[in-house]
Formats: structure tokens, C-alpha cells, sequence
């Protein structure tokens, strides 16, 4: 597929869509609440947040989560929001194959070899396929197959299920049909955050020539042990170095900052990725399954034997720089440009 500019008429659908689910009393509490937080006059900063997301792309939560309030027009150019990441996958991503994406069990099915983990689907009559799957591992995670942000996602222990064709019923009644076997994670990242499978987020694009460019990378962070990363949880991330160096402090998706892990008290800008350079080995092979969907979000976990995929997330969202939390006055988008040739 070549390069081309990116399309006036999806913006202007987007703007749209934007405007259709306007929330008057959320947008002008979190203008008050950035205003607070940077010193800065709330008018003006109303004012900012609605023209920026009328005439630049800018989401609200972008605003907010990447400081767009202290940075300068030349600034805020080069971060990739949320707006523009969607519209980006719509650009480059072949519809007829982004399904496949989708529905975790067929996503498991395409990238089996890539998950380093024992996986089981659930379906009517298949209870004692599931004991023995419990049997060889007694935490296990179960999965509803659609679903984001972490939601649907639930860690069992064998040892506190007395009837498996009544817990199997339960889970087909609930949907969580995906079983899958828990990953263990490095050293590195369980000594910061125990007991979740703490995910990186790597950004990659398919480039016309058919090489693979990884165009950003996150680290994301569990609370308390809880099954998933995700802000919905509790969690947070930092933005990586091309290195996998972390950028700076930790910060979730409502402005807050993490100079330390709450439960370890890990310093959040002393992290770096283990294991790079496999890292990149598997993201490159990943991300030529499927060369069609040129723009994913992929999840990884490395563990003590090297890096495991989770999942690919079509629409791949934005894990952007924080100014705040690392200093750093640039987002992504140069990158994204190099890569997509636009």
C-alpha cells in the first residue's frame, strides 16, 4: 500500500462524533483541574482544550494526560493523540483483516507460537478438559474473548473450585471462555510490580517496503496484585526509550504521577526493559503474521526465558511522553512520520 496523506473527510467524521457525545460539566471539571495543576487561567484553558480538539486532533484526555497546557502550538505538533492514532489505524489497516484482532481465541489460534503459554477454549461439554487444564496449572487466568482496557479478565486457583462441571457452567455463562495459563514474569519487573503480569506496550508499522518499524514503546504497571495493568485497575506506565530506558516518572491516564511504585517504592525513571534486543527479535516476526494491518499496539511480557505475546490491539491507542514526568518537550509523531512515510 503507498504512502498518502491522511484524509480530510476522517477528521471531519471524527470532529463529528466528538461533538454528538459532548460532555459540557466533564470537560469544563477537568479545565478547572488543569488549570489548578498548571497555574494557568481556567478561561484560557477551556478556551484551549475545546479549540484544540475542534481544529488539532487533540482529545480531551490528551489535553490533560500530556500536558498540553504548558507546551508551545510547535510542541504539541509533535505528539500523537488519540484522534489522530485512530485515524491512522482507519488509514492503513486492511478492514477486511482487522477482526482477526478482535476476538482474543482467534487472535490465540494466528499467534499460538508466539504465546509461550498453555491455552484452552471453552465450549459446552468440555468441563473435563478444563480440570486437567487446572491440574498442570492451578492459577489460571480466564478471558472474555471481546473486550479492552482489561475488563473481562480474571484470575481462578484450582484449589477453590469443588464442582468443575458447575465452575465450568458458571464460566460459560459468564462468557470468560479463553483460559489461559498464568505468565511469570522476570525478575526485573516482579521485584517493581509483584503479582500482575506487568505488559510493554510496543507500537510497531509495517513500512511499504515491508520492514517492520517499532515507533513506540510503554511500560505499563500493576497495583496490589491485581489481575490486570490497565488504568481501570488502578495501573499506570511510563513512555520508553527507544532502548527501553524509561523516560521518566509513571502516570496514568488522569494526569497523576508515580515518582515511585505505591506498593514497592521502585523509582519509576531507574527502569529499563530486560531482555531488548529479544524483544525486538519477537515484535518483528509478530508483526509480519498479519502484514495487512500494517499499524498495532502489541502487549508483551518478558519473562525469565525471554519475551511472550499477550495481544495485538488493533487500534493501538496512545502511550505518549508525559512532559511532566520526564521532561522531555516532544511527543512520538516524528517517528510515526519516518515510519509511514507521511
Amino acid at each position: 500500500m503507498a504512502s498518502r496523506g491522511l484524509s480530510p473527510l476522517h477528521r471531519v467524521s471524527v470532529l463529528f462524533e466528538r461533538a454528538r457525545g459532548f460532555d459540557y460539566a466533564s470537560v469544563t471539571e477537568r479545565a478547572r483541574s488543569t488549570a489548578r495543576v498548571h497555574g494557568k487561567s481556567y478561561p484560557l484553558v477551556l478556551t484551549d482544550m475545546l479549540w484544540s480538539a475542534a481544529r488539532h486532533r487533540v482529545g480531551f484526555n490528551d489535553y490533560i494526560e500530556f500536558d498540553f497546557a504548558i507546551l508551545t502550538r510547535a510542541e504539541r505538533a509533535t505528539w500523537v493523540t488519540s484522534p489522530l492514532a485512530l485515524e491512522l489505524s482507519n488509514r492503513y489497516d486492511d478492514p477486511a483483516q482487522v477482526h482477526r484482532f478482535h476476538d482474543k481465541i482467534d487472535f490465540n489460534r494466528d499467534f499460538d507460537r508466539f504465546l509461550g503459554r498453555e491455552w484452552l477454549a471453552l465450549e459446552a461439554g468440555n468441563a473435563a478438559e478444563l480440570e486437567a487444564f487446572a491440574q498442570r496449572h492451578p492459577v489460571f487466568i480466564a478471558k472474555v474473548p471481546v473486550s479492552k482496557s482489561g475488563a473481562g479478565v480474571r484470575r481462578y486457583d484450582a484449589a477453590d473450585v469443588a464442582d468443575w462441571p458447575a465452575f465450568h457452567a458458571d464460566l460459560l455463562a459468564k462468557g470468560e471462555v479463553l483460559i489461559e495459563e498464568r505468565i511469570l514474569q522476570h525478575a526485573d519487573l516482579e521485584a517493581i510490580a509483584p503479582g500482575t503480569a506487568n505488559t510493554t506496550r510496543v507500537t510497531t508499522f509495517v513500512r511499504d517496503d515491508g520492514t517492520v518499524a517499532i515507533i513506540n514503546m510503554a511500560q505499563k504497571f500493576g497495583r496490589g496484585q491485581q489481575v490486570s495493568d490497565q488504568a481501570s485497575f488502578g495501573g499506570f506506565y511510563t513512555a520508553l526509550h527507544e532502548d527501553g530506558r524509561a523516560m521518566g516518572m509513571g502516570y496514568n491516564t488522569s494526569g497523576a504521577l508515580f515518582e515511585t511504585h505505591p506498593e514497592t517504592g521502585y523509582r519509576i525513571a531507574d527502569y529499563r526493559l530486560p531482555m531488548m534486543d529479544a524483544v525486538r527479535a519477537l515484535i518483528t516476526e509478530v508483526a509480519l503474521v498479519i502484514p495487512e494491518v500494517r499499524y498495532v499496539g502489541w502487549d508483551i511480557v518478558v519473562t525469565p526465558t525471554g519475551p511472550v505475546l499477550v495481544e495485538g490491539n488493533w487500534g493501538a491507542g496512545v502511550f505518549e511522553n508525559k512532559p511532566t514526568a520526564s521532561g522531555i518537550r516532544h511527543g512520538h509523531l516524528p517517528r510515526y512520520r519516518a515510519a509511514m512515510g507521511w
